[in-house]
């Protein structure tokens, strides 16, 4: 069964742009070495210095490429910044994310991760 969120990560990722975007490399080898719990912590952080404030700093040049596969995730799911939430998410900017826009933005970046491990390897 899918849900609201699984099923706009579907459609962001048929995006030319977004479907270019695979955790390879160094960057899933974070998620191997240290877990999803970790990476989860990671993304919560990273969300709530560099995405969360009303204005944030650089506003659509904030998220690298590549360095940590919480910034892979965040183009690959259209939560690197705040006119990408505003396009593809429906958050608008110009605010603050409240608790639950965080905790959204969260779980759509874990689960893009998740999502890139075969179904029967699941991320430690």
């Amino acid at each position: 069964m899918t849900d609201a969120l699984d099923r706009r990560l579907e459609r962001i990722g048929r995006h030319h742009f977004r479907a270019k975007f695979r955790l390879q490399g160094r960057d899933k080898a974070v998620v191997d070495l240290r877990g999803l719990a970790v990476v989860r912590k990671h993304a919560d952080e990273l969300i709530r210095a560099r995405l969360a404030p009303a204005n944030p700093r650089n506003d659509g040049k904030q998220t690298p490429y590549r360095g940590h596969p919480v910034f892979v995730a965040q183009h690959a799911t259209a939560t690197c910044c705040r006119t990408c939430l505003a396009r593809w998410h429906d958050i608008p900017a110009g605010r603050p994310l409240d608790h639950s826009e965080r905790s959204y933005v969260v779980e759509a970046i874990c689960r893009w991760i998740q999502n890139q491990y075969a179904p029967h390897r699941p991320p430690p």
